[in-house]
């Protein structure tokens, strides 16, 4: 991640990019996700943290994305980092600037950080989530949700797909 004096910006393949402004409506579902997160961490008493946008995920020497919600577990990060350490969770609320990009190269490049477990895409327009998961073996299976709740275990936490929609 670079900020620079006109606003946020992630390193693909060594070449920088400005991540242009997003709407409101992105940024309601992006704290709703990260509350429920947050919230389901809580009640499972589990020694994890879920970050809105900010943080970098290093998918490799000279490529970074900044996911708009991410988990992590263990020990809690220090505060003037710029990773998130050791990522279980990527979201990405889709936008139509990168909603290509967010559903092909972010999931194939997510899946190389060994500690990432699951990949979660949120289409506002679809009011849809899509849920890659690892599983042992080469197999990402992915699950498509419109209602019920998003698994993610691990760590072991589960969102309502109503509430993420609920304020839209």
């Amino acid at each position: 991640m670079v900020r620079g004096p006109r606003g946020q910006h992630q390193l693909v393949r060594g070449e920088i990019f400005a991540m242009a402004p997003e709407s409101i409506q992105h940024a309601r579902v992006k704290l709703t996700l990260v509350n429920a997160m947050n919230a389901a961490i809580r009640r499972a008493g589990l020694p994890c943290e879920a970050i809105i946008d900010g943080p970098g995920v290093a998918i490799a020497d000279d490529t970074c994305y900044i996911p708009d919600v991410s988990v992590y577990c263990g020990q809690r990060a220090d505060g003037e980092g710029r990773l998130v350490p050791d990522p279980i969770i990527a979201v990405e609320v889709l936008s139509p600037s990168t909603e290509r990009f967010d559903s092909s190269d972010k999931l194939v490049d997510y899946f190389t950080v060994p500690s990432i477990r699951h990949y979660v895409i949120v289409s506002l327009k679809r009011r849809v989530i899509s849920h890659h998961k690892r599983i042992e073996g080469p197999v990402i299976p992915t699950q498509i949700l419109r209602d019920g709740e998003l698994v993610l275990d691990p760590p072991g936490i589960a969102i309502s797909v109503a509430d993420v929609f609920a304020g839209l």
